[in-house]
C-alpha cells in the first residue's frame, strides 16, 4: 500500500508540475526574468501550492504517526547556518541557469530532451559528491 501511495502522489505532483508549467525552462526563466519580460504566473502557482498544502502540514503535525502508520518525520531544525544558506544559494544558481529544478527534471526525463537527462546525470553526480563528503566529514 505504502508503495502503491507513493507512486499515486508523485503521479499527482508530476502531472501538477506539467499542467502549472513548472516543466517548461523556458516559463520557468521568464518568471526569473524580474528586469525583463516577468512572466508571474508561477508566483500564483507557487502561492496556490502553499495553500493546498498548509491544511495538511497543521494537521501533520498534530500527529505521531503517518497515515499509513509509519513514524511522523517532519523537520525540527529552525535555524538558519552556512549549508542551508549555501546550499540555497547553489540550488537556486542552478536553477536560474537551467530553468529547471529537480522535480520537473524528473517529470520530463523521459520527454526526449537530452537537456533533461544531462540535468538528471548531473543532479545524481552532485547527490553522490555530497554524500562522499559528508562521508569523509563525518570521520
Amino acid at each position: 500500500m505504502a508503495r502503491l501511495s507513493a507512486f499515486v502522489c508523485g503521479l499527482l505532483f508530476g502531472l501538477g508540475l506539467l499542467l502549472a508549467g513548472m516543466a517548461d525552462p523556458a516559463k520557468v526563466l521568464a518568471f526569473l526574468d524580474l528586469a525583463g519580460n516577468w512572466d508571474p504566473s508561477l508566483a500564483l502557482v507557487m502561492a496556490g501550492a502553499i495553500g493546498v498544502a498548509a491544511l495538511p502540514l497543521n494537521l501533520a503535525q498534530r500527529r505521531s504517526k503517518a497515515l499509513l502508520g509509519g513514524a511522523m518525520q517532519l523537520p525540527t531544525r529552525r535555524d538558519l547556518d552556512a549549508r542551508l544558506i549555501g546550499g540555497s544559494l547553489l540550488f537556486g544558481v542552478g536553477w536560474g541557469i537551467a530553468g529547471i529544478c529537480p522535480g520537473p527534471a524528473v517529470a520530463i526525463l523521459l520527454s526526449g530532451h537530452w537537456q533533461a537527462l544531462l540535468f538528471v546525470a548531473a543532479m545524481l553526480a552532485g547527490m553522490l559528491i555530497f554524500t562522499a563528503l559528508e562521508g569523509w566529514r563525518g570521520r
